[in-house]
């Protein structure tokens, strides 16, 4: 899993209401990345679990662990140091991105979340939202994201992850999904510190889909997987 954690704090359980959809549109990264850690420093025992839905220009974003050198020619597009997990990867026009802004103290049904099963279920909700378009994704043991799991781009990378847990039990950062993108730009890095990874985006894969329509359903499929008891 590509996350920068840190366990969370033994505080009492509290009670969460779903978390909240925010749709902040087109946004450049760094308005994001700056709104995310201001939102983080500022919660409260009160304050509103988060998804923040969002669409990115072109840019290349480094977790705590990456190596510049994974960044083989950034042809202009802007590089941004990150806080989150993992190694480099591309955000831009056509993908989904879902930023989840979450307190893993508070008493989810059935058992407070730890960092695994919160991954699981973003996992789970990617998973879950490519098979409503008939595609196939799998996780991959060592090799964070979901991949594609059959025909001829099985392999083929179609969702990244990476996270920032603090030791408060606070998340952000949260899951990207390719939905019709250009995907020239994954060929100017080695993704996710993969030398010759492939990427793919749905439409590659002969899913014509409007990306609003895909934002929807991932936020949907996020908010029942974290209505699950964390062993569902």
């Amino acid at each position: 899993m590509h996350t920068a954690p840190q366990a969370p704090s033994a505080l009492p359980a509290v009670a969460a209401p779903p978390p909240q959809i925010v749709r902040r549109g087109v946004e450049d990264y760094q308005v994001s990345f700056d709104a995310m850690r201001a939102y983080t420093d500022s919660r409260t025992a009160d304050s509103p679990d988060q998804l923040w839905i969002v669409e990115h220009p072109p840019v290349f974003t480094l977790g705590l662990g990456a190596d510049i050198a994974h960044v083989l020619n950034p042809h202009a597009i802007p590089v941004v140091q990150t806080d989150r997990g993992g190694e480099v990867t591309y955000h831009g026009p056509g993908q989904v991105v879902v930023y989840l802004l979450m307190d893993l103290r508070r008493n989810h049904p059935g058992a407070r979340l730890f960092a695994r099963e919160f991954v699981q279920k973003i996992e789970q909700a990617v998973i879950d939202t490519l098979a409503a378009y008939n595609l196939a994704g799998e996780r991959k043991q060592g090799a964070p994201g979901i991949y594609v799991s059959a025909g001829p781009w099985q392999g083929a990378k179609i969702a990244a992850l990476g996270l920032k847990i603090r030791a408060s039990g606070c998340t952000y950062h949260g899951v990207s999904l390719n939905v019709a993108m250009d995907l020239t730009p994954f060929s100017w890095i080695n993704p996710c510190g993969y030398e010759g990874l492939a990427t793919v985006d749905m439409r590659t894969l002969n899913v014509d889909a409007p990306l609003s329509d895909v934002q929807t359903l991932l936020a949907d499929q996020l908010l029942a997987h974290f209505a699950l008891p964390p062993s569902a």
